[in-house]
């Protein structure tokens, strides 16, 4: 019987403009951020809605905006189809958070308050290491490995077949781009980021995010939810609170992740918030499965009627 999964953006996805004309047109996306104002006594919402984008970029703006809007776009697609059923959910990084929550895991409010934290301390341990990060395209994953190893920097993403992001130190980075270049890369490109995301150099915030889940308040979710860090879904709340922790610093095994979902039956994936990542990831990983975007209202119109069908 097939499945349907639902899918949750990662940083990087944000634009300045994300969820204003569904807040305009649906009243439960905007007393979604009314209430996200509320809780973080600060207007993310303006932030989200008009920038500028050297602001929203931010990541401690950018990993609350790109979890709320994304929540926003599951809240007005459920006012249209109250009935939606899905059996899992999963999130590219940041988004593993947002699947938790749309899983009810932890309530949004929890959520929100815990991404903005995490989002701070990310933005810290950036601001206390002088990281980067490169996306290397079409090299053997043996080679790849071993380009790592003597660069001394870590994998940071699989994305998709020929597809990886490695993340280390800036001089580090930029020795792996060439070596990778040098045994065949078809492209190695350094990113314009903050900081050196899943590498060892965001240890310091690693350690905050450990101190934040233990306070927080956690239940299981009522579908599965997987984790990057393993590629399938987390067990008791205490496993689910040490991959998240493992996430900090760990390597985001998307690939495998969507794999895995396939493999148990699922054809059907709607990737809520801003951008087509997730969308253009699984053209690589599976063709054969349907991927439906939803991130602003024209987006929702179609889903709605495909999904209504």
């Amino acid at each position: 019987m097939s499945q349907t999964a639902l899918l949750f953006a990662g940083q990087g996805s944000q634009i300045v403009g994300m969820g204003q004309a569904l807040c305009e047109k649906y009243a439960v996306c905007r007393q979604l951020f009314d209430n996200a104002n509320a809780v973080l006594g600060r207007d993310l919402a303006q932030i989200c809605f008009t920038g500028p984008d050297t602001v929203l970029t931010q990541t401690d703006n950018a990993q609350p905006g790109i979890f709320l809007t994304s929540l926003a776009c599951l809240a007005a697609l459920q006012s249209q189809i109250p009935d939606l059923k899905f059996t899992a959910t999963a999130g590219l990084s940041l988004g593993e958070f947002t699947a938790l929550t749309a899983a009810g895991a932890m309530a949004f409010e929890d959520g929100l308050k815990l991404v903005q934290a995490r989002g701070k301390f990310m933005q810290e341990a950036c601001d206390t290491t002088q990281g980067g990060m490169a996306s290397i395209i079409n090299l053997d994953d043996a080679v790849l490995v071993e380009v790592c190893r003597e660069a001394d920097v870590d994998i940071a993403n699989l994305n998709c077949p020929g597809q990886t992001v490695i993340s280390g130190a800036k001089d580090k980075i930029a020795k792996a781009v060439e070596l990778a270049k040098a045994r065949g890369a078809k492209r190695a490109l350094p990113l314009s980021v903050a900081g050196a995301y899943h590498s060892r150099l965001m240890a310091g915030a690693q350690q905050k995010v450990a101190a934040a889940l233990a306070d927080l308040t956690m239940s299981a979710p009522r579908v599965p939810v997987v984790a990057n860090v393993s590629a399938r879904p987390g067990g008791s709340v205490a496993e689910i609170k040490d991959l998240l922790t493992r996430q900090v610093t760990g390597t985001v095994r998307w690939t495998e992740s969507m794999q895995w979902l396939v493999a148990q039956g699922f054809t059907r994936f709607i990737e809520l918030g801003p951008g087509t990542v997730l969308a253009g990831l699984m053209k690589r990983i599976n063709k054969d499965v349907e991927v439906i975007s939803i991130n602003d209202c024209a987006t929702l119109e179609a889903a709605v009627i495909k999904l209504r069908g």
